[in-house]
């Protein structure tokens, strides 16, 4: 049997952290891959993403003692399950960021958080607060400021290559989002890094069954960006799964926005796009949702630790 993982502490601030600090990893990773075009296959990109992601897991585990330890699980087929649905959420992710501008990519990908707070209240029976809804309600309006000037599919502009894009970044939002739900799941009973070497683990060995479908050899330039994504993946793939220790699915989700100002800076800078007005409204309006469930959080935090002062043990 496994070692019990910490009980999870509530403790939303903390968890807020951890996920904007693992979302700007992620940037970093999809910058990588952003570099990459169309020139590798989606499956081969998944495979270099979850293998080198192994580097800083074992980095980790070794720091902590823990190497021997880590694949001890009591729940094998969550983790195959977890690592099933994160294969098919970064392959189908992957593609369409290949074959997308990465304003209307990132738009279409903050369906993800949206469709985890109703995942998560739904099949986990988390309490989302009225506050929350209307915060999450507003950062859908803002993604729709985004994303409204950038969707393509009138008959006049239709390219079918951008619309199998279009298509691919929906499939993998929700596919993300039912990834986090089961993520949920496993940090109630499993440790962060047995979370996160099987998932590794699953999604390479996946991943390299692709190989029969061709895959390119990669010069060094390429090399080195799908190294790099592997590492960068590692790194806030353990962040990320620490993160829901300390705050709801619901609480955490809505902070996967805060990668909309990073998007924009590196879509001009690397990619020389222009952005629109419109989605730097959307950005300041989806970000402003996201401050506002810091500051809600941070009363109720305060308003909780006044009742446990004045409470009985019982409550």
């Amino acid at each position: 049997m496994s070692s019990p993982p910490a009980a999870p502490v509530h403790q939303p601030m903390i968890g807020i952290g951890l996920k904007v600090l693992s979302v700007i990893i992620f940037v970093g990773m999809q910058t990588a891959l952003k570099t990459l075009g169309e020139t590798i296959p989606a499956g081969q990109l998944v495979f270099f993403r979850s293998f080198f992601a192994l580097v800083p897991v074992v980095i980790y585990l070794a720091y902590l003692g823990e190497f021997r330890t880590a694949l001890r699980t009591d729940d094998i087929g969550g983790h195959f399950l977890r690592g099933i649905i994160g294969v098919t959420s970064m392959g189908l992710g992957f593609f369409a960021l290949s074959r997308l501008p990465y304003p209307e990519w990132i738009a279409i990908s903050y369906a993800s958080p949206l469709l985890t707070v109703i995942f998560a209240a739904l099949f986990l029976k988390e309490t989302v607060r009225a506050y929350r809804w209307a915060a999450v309600l507003v950062g859908l309006f803002g993604i729709l400021v985004v994303a409204a000037p950038n969707f393509t599919l009138t008959a006049e502009h239709a390219d079918p290559d951008r619309a199998y894009g279009i298509l691919a970044s929906i499939g993998g939002a929700a596919f993300a989002a039912i990834a986090m739900i089961q993520v949920r799941r496993l940090v109630r009973k499993e440790r962060t890094p047995t979370i996160v070497v099987y998932f590794s683990l699953t999604s390479s060995l996946v991943a390299l069954s692709t190989i029969v479908f061709g895959w390119v050899w990669p010069n060094p330039a390429q090399l080195a960006a799908l190294v790099i994504s592997g590492l960068c993946g590692g790194v806030a793939q353990l962040l990320l799964t620490a993160c829901y220790r300390y705050a709801d699915t619901s609480t955490i989700a809505p902070f996967e926005y805060t990668s909309m100002l990073l998007a924009i800076a590196i879509g001009v800078q690397f990619f020389g796009e222009t952005i629109q007005a419109t989605t730097l409204i959307g950005a300041a309006i989806v970000i402003g949702s996201g401050v506002f469930i810091i500051y809600r959080e941070h009363r109720l935090g305060i308003e909780r630790g006044k009742a446990r002062r004045v409470s009985s043990p019982q409550g």
